[in-house]
């Protein structure tokens, strides 16, 4: 269950309306445009709170997405690239989002560096369709993941800053 501040955060992300994914041509740019927005009020909101943690970018048709994400841990900044395509079934089913350079690191991963989504984020996903969007999937999903997979990789050795592993 989520905490107070979760559910704070994630109540001002926009829900979205349109049922479109990018193989309805029609009604996937409306769809897109509520993505944009929702995404842009959410990086905001995290602004505002002092808690800037992705960019993200598309392709032209908003089928590919990248960017990085980064988690404070320590008063350290790990960095991380961070992927995803938009699935054909698109809202139906949530993309799957990659850390290419986590990829075998953790268990909580999937080959290519697919982190694992299915037990906390699919069913509040599939219970949210077509309401949730990409900002819901950085929220819901990227951001616990980071949270408990990082400091743990960290204390592993298994991820290191890059100023001490350059020096």
């Amino acid at each position: 269950m989520a905490d107070d501040a979760t559910r704070r955060t994630v109540s001002n992300i926009p829900l979205l309306k349109t049922h479109a994914g990018p193989r309805d041509r029609a009604l996937w740019p409306q769809r897109l445009k509520e993505e944009y927005q929702a995404l842009i009020r959410f990086v905001e909101q995290n602004k505002a709170a002092d808690n800037d943690w992705f960019r993200l970018e598309s392709n032209a048709d908003g089928t590919r997405w990248s960017g990085t994400c980064w988690f404070v841990h320590e008063l350290l900044r790990y960095e991380f690239r961070v992927e995803f395509d938009i699935p054909v079934t698109y809202p139906d089913t949530a993309p799957e989002v990659a850390v290419p350079e986590l990829d075998g690191k953790t268990a909580k991963m999937f080959r290519g560096g697919k982190i694992c989504l299915t037990e906390h984020f699919a069913p509040l996903w599939a219970r949210n369709v077509p309401r949730f969007g990409l900002a819901h999937l950085m929220a819901l999903g990227l951001a616990p993941w980071l949270a408990v997979e990082i400091p743990d990789l960290i204390s592993k050795g298994l991820v290191i800053h890059k100023e001490r592993n350059s020096g």
